[in-house]
């Protein structure tokens, strides 16, 4: 069994990126990150209505970080310290080494290779770090540009299935992406 611990933070470099703790001082741009429709448009979840709102995902956030069930990282710019996306391992299934990743960024930001230069350096942590022989994807069907950066990244579709999620009134369909560890000096 993976037993992960996430203390103290790892933060994370790229070129351009500081991949670090999600603080308090996040809240407003969290917010103004999860309340955007085109942000928002292919993650099924509820727009955040309030600065609580941004709050109480923070606080989620911490939680399971401190359970180490899971760990999520800001990102921002590296000569910018304002919050521009997120990404990280939202649930981590220890008994069969395997977490689930999630990654979001501020429209203004998107297309410029940046979620690359993220979801890369992830990915390694969490097969050298983490140990993880799997990482998995939930992606909406609609979602193209997550698609093409999962496979760009060597993940490929496992499953397509309808109307498995109910969200919002309505029966969703889920693709369901994976990405095996083969390293050779793997668990």
């Amino acid at each position: 069994m993976l037993t992960p611990e996430f203390l103290p933070f790892p933060e994370l470099e790229t070129n351009r990126l500081l991949l670090r703790r999600i603080v308090r001082d996040d809240i407003p741009a969290l917010f103004k990150m999860r309340s955007d429709k085109k942000v928002m448009q292919y993650i099924d979840r509820p727009l955040a209505e309030s600065l609580d709102d941004a709050a109480l995902l923070i606080a989620k956030i911490d939680d399971a970080l401190l359970l180490n069930d899971g760990i999520t990282w800001g990102i921002n710019l590296k000569e910018d310290p304002e919050l521009i996306g997120t990404i990280g391992y939202w649930r981590i299934d220890k008994p069969n080494h395997r977490a689930e990743i999630g990654y979001l960024l501020k429209t203004q930001m998107q297309g410029k290779g940046l979620m690359q230069e993220a979801i890369s350096t992830v990915i390694k942590y969490g097969f050298e770090q983490i140990r993880l022989h799997s990482i998995e994807a939930n992606v909406n069907p609609l979602n193209d540009a997550s698609k093409k950066i999962l496979e760009k990244n060597g993940f490929v579709q496992e499953a397509y299935f309808r109307e498995n999620y109910y969200y919002n009134g309505k029966f969703l369909d889920s693709n369901i992406y994976s990405l095996l560890n083969r390293a050779e000096n793997q668990i």
